[in-house]
């Protein structure tokens, strides 16, 4: 059996306007949360390095951090086999910088502070450093 509801007229009832905002509203709560569930997908990068050749290989926009990594990698190592990855990043930039005694990654949300942050990261190690590589992501 259904259920009835009854409308009276006067105290309690809602004028068209108002029954219009209630829907309106209440659609508006609907959308947003029926759109909670579908986030936008993240975007992950990669730098790999060789620190004995200065070899090195990047990715950008692949759907997880470990894909990227092996992308990363995959390319590093058509050119040295002792490749690591010392920095990812998702939705962002990152950057190597190298110097005669060391390197220095970092990562950020532009180009610019993501090879701030590696020039930094070098000097600790080397003087003389220079960006090599930087790399971003679309998102």
């Amino acid at each position: 059996m259904g259920t009835w509801m009854t409308v009276r007229e006067g105290a309690g009832t809602r004028s068209p306007r108002a029954a219009r905002f209630a829907l309106a509203a209440a659609a508006a709560v609907l959308a947003c949360w029926a759109g909670a569930g579908t986030a936008a997908a993240n975007n992950y990068g990669a730098i790999a390095y060789s620190p004995s050749t200065r070899a090195h290989g990047w990715a950008y926009d692949y759907p997880s951090r470990a894909a990227a990594e092996r992308a990363a990698l995959a390319n590093c190592r058509r050119q040295a086999s002792d490749c690591t990855v010392p920095i990812w990043f998702r939705n962002a930039c990152g950057a190597l910088a190298i110097g005669p005694n060391g390197y220095g990654t970092g990562w950020g949300t532009s180009r610019g502070l993501a090879e701030r942050y590696a020039l930094s990261s070098c000097r600790r190690h080397s003087s003389g450093c220079a960006v090599t590589r930087w790399v971003c992501t679309t998102r």
